[in-house]
């Protein structure tokens, strides 16, 4: 059997953004399965022209998509949705009509925000756009975090409390994705 490939698209492009620090830790709760974070730092704004001549970034984001047997999206909250680039990169890899890299990938949704509802509003507007896409995405369980103190350890890890709850979701998640093998 294949091994299981998970592409992590992270919406966040700060440095020491705190999805990255989460999407870094995914590694840790799952073995047996191969992580890649993809880059969505390089697409160019989309624009229906360039279809038929996509630029190499597009290309590789949507072979990278494409050899993925399923997605995680960790994504900050922007003024109660998804953040721009996060939205070009589905946009690129979605296009054009007809040749949706995303369709049928089982995806799951997290985010880390000061918020105290987390990214509830940026998560929910994800998976209208996901479904419309033809992702099917895992309902339950939702993990909305917002971040404080003791979140992260001092170097960056998953304090032991986050853990578990992480722990619970990933592997409610892989379950999720071999379903839909």
């Amino acid at each position: 059997m294949a091994q299981t490939r998970i592409a992590v698209i992270v919406g966040s492009l700060r440095k020491d953004s705190f999805n990255r620090k989460l999407a870094d830790a995914l590694p840790g709760l799952a073995s047996g399965v191969e992580f890649t974070q993809l880059r969505i730092d390089d697409l160019p704004p989309y624009n229906q022209d360039d279809d038929a001549t996509p630029a190499e970034s597009v290309k590789r984001l949507k072979g990278e998509i494409a050899a993925a047997s399923g997605l995680i999206f960790v994504t900050p909250e922007y003024n109660r949705s998804m953040p721009g680039v996060l939205k070009n990169a589905i946009d690129h890899a979605s296009r054009p009509y007809g040749q949706s890299a995303w369709k049928g990938k089982p995806a799951g949704v997290l985010g880390v925000s000061i918020g105290a509802a987390g990214t509830a509003m940026a998560q929910q507007h994800l998976r209208n756009v996901l479904a419309y896409l033809d992702v099917p995405t895992l309902g339950q369980p939702e993990i909305f975090i917002q971040h404080k103190e003791g979140l992260f350890t001092g170097d960056g890890k998953l304090a032991e409390s986050t853990t578990r709850l992480m722990q619970g979701w990933m592997d409610a998640y892989l379950a999720f994705v071999k379903r839909h093998a």
